[in-house]
């Protein structure tokens, strides 16, 4: 197959052009002895990231605190930000913070068990219900063996919905406890997340099964020693980013409208909002799962802290401020127009097609290169998420460089979906309190930093075929503004 007509991708006669293969012969067949070089540079520690050991631990010791913080000033304060009136004042004030925390932030036997049950309810349905089988990317350091994936968090998905439902209906478990215990149920999953990391970085250490070490104890610890590690057939780190945070993220809006509706009678539109937004983000997860081995979480990112913990506890108890002020505030202080909830639903349902297909798109253009042409079908299917005859720039590494589709238009298409997705979570309680967009605030952030990485590895692995790319999708974001 050709990959693209020159007047798109430049001069047909560069090397870089030349070196093209069918696009559906297998991927671990064509990457070259200078791809494999580069490959092996990529797998060694070459340079700190985040400010080295003293910038990662300054993150593992600050976000905790500003989590605490945060929700202190949600739940205490009305959603303003508080702060010592005087220097007389900060012993006090430090006092009252840390007693917010002792009191309505303890790991008490209510957080464990809930916490816990979910946590090894869905590592259970992981390992015993059906899924749909999924080969992921060459590995480089596994001699480009691919490893295989039992994509099963759509059934699971159903059968949490389904046992939730029960325990609620029959009084075993009422749903709407979660959002009151909020705060217990954030410390508990921090301890998880510290917990977590520091097993999985023994288990790779002592198993000599760790890769790209600096030999700095926190910064290895924070970045990982392990990337693929698995419990029998089970991928923890796919299991970890899909299963708990976004379940946890969705009941905790699922929670905050139950409260909403035994105490006003009615759930907010505000409050269904969140409902749809993270009811969204979780089915879509769950079906394309089969397409997260192809990220570059899953091949590249190792599993340390700062994917553990963001995981297992600051997506699922930093993303959802915005439910925990409305589960505890009149909704006349964030109520819209009918103009208003029209224009934020609309916005979101656009930002998540956008997000959805071009996720799709690049996942299923990498499928074909291993040969896969047929894809799974769950729902929903959206329109345009596959582009039949894909145009793309073969590199010297052996890789390909798609530029059909949304990946025509933008280098991170899906990027910028995803944190106007993000916005619209904050933006649903209006200017009643800044907190809520601390997620879309926060996330900006950690995706330019992650484009800067990737970027950066993109240009050393690929060298002119990334500049050639480069000159062909022009814009890093947004189609002709950045």
């Amino acid at each position: 197959m050709a990959a693209g007509k020159s007047s798109a991708l430049g001069n047909a006669n560069d090397e870089s052009l030349r070196q093209r293969k069918p696009l559906n012969e297998p991927a671990g067949s064509y990457v070259t002895e200078h791809g494999r070089e580069m490959d092996k540079k990529l797998e060694q520690h070459e340079t700190y990231e985040f400010g080295g050991p003293w910038g990662v631990a300054a993150i593992m010791t600050g976000f905790p605190i500003l989590m605490y913080y945060l929700w202190i000033c949600l739940w205490f304060y009305d959603g303003k930000l508080v702060y010592p009136t005087s220097t007389e004042d900060i012993k006090p004030f430090l006092a009252r913070m840390w007693g917010h925390i002792a009191k309505d932030a303890s790991p008490n036997a209510y957080a464990w068990k809930v916490y816990s049950g979910n946590f090894f309810f869905q590592l259970f349905l992981a390992l015993v219900m059906p899924g749909y089988p999924q080969d992921g990317l060459p590995v480089p350091s596994l001699g480009y063996k691919t490893l295989h994936y039992n994509c099963n968090a759509l059934t699971s998905l159903y059968a949490t919905l389904i046992t939730s439902a029960l325990l609620h209906y029959y009084n075993i478990f009422r749903l709407t406890e979660i959002i009151d215990n909020y705060g217990h149920l954030m410390t508990v999953s921090m301890i998880y997340g510290f917990g977590v990391s520091l097993i999985t970085y023994l288990w790779a250490v002592m198993t000599g099964t760790a890769i790209r070490m600096s030999g700095n104890f926190f910064y290895d610890y924070f970045m990982g020693a392990a990337l693929n590690p698995r419990i029998g057939p089970v991928c923890l780190k796919m299991w970890a980013e899909v299963r708990i945070p976004w379940v946890t993220v969705f009941f905790l809006s699922v929670s905050g409208a139950c409260k909403q509706y035994e105490t006003l009678g009615y759930v907010t539109p505000n409050m269904a909002f969140m409902i749809l937004a993270t009811g969204l983000y979780i089915n879509a997860c769950a079906k394309g799962e089969e397409c997260i081995p192809q990220t570059w979480d899953i091949f590249y990112e190792k599993w340390g802290f700062m994917v553990i913990f963001w995981n297992l506890s600051g997506v699922p108890f930093s993303y959802v401020y915005s439910v925990v002020y409305m589960a505890s505030h009149d909704p006349s202080k964030y109520q819209f127009s009918t103009a208003g909830y029209v224009f934020i639903y609309t916005t979101i349902l656009v930002a998540y097609y956008i997000w959805d297909t071009a996720m799709a798109q690049k996942s299923h253009f990498k499928m074909q290169t291993q040969g896969i042409t047929e894809f799974r079908k769950t729902f929903p299917q959206l329109p345009w998420n596959t582009v039949k005859n894909p145009t793309f720039i073969q590199t010297a590494h052996g890789n390909r460089l798609l530029t059909s589709g949304f990946w025509a238009f933008s280098r991170k298409p899906n990027y910028v979906a995803d944190w106007t997705m993000s916005l619209t979570w904050g933006a649903i309680i209006g200017t009643a309190t800044i907190i809520p967009y601390f997620y879309s605030m926060f996330f900006i952030v950690v995706l330019l930093h992650r484009c800067t990485r990737d970027f950066e590895r993109c240009s050393r692995k690929y060298g002119k075929d990334w500049e050639r790319y480069c000159e062909v999708v022009k814009y890093k974001y947004i189609p002709y503004v950045y």
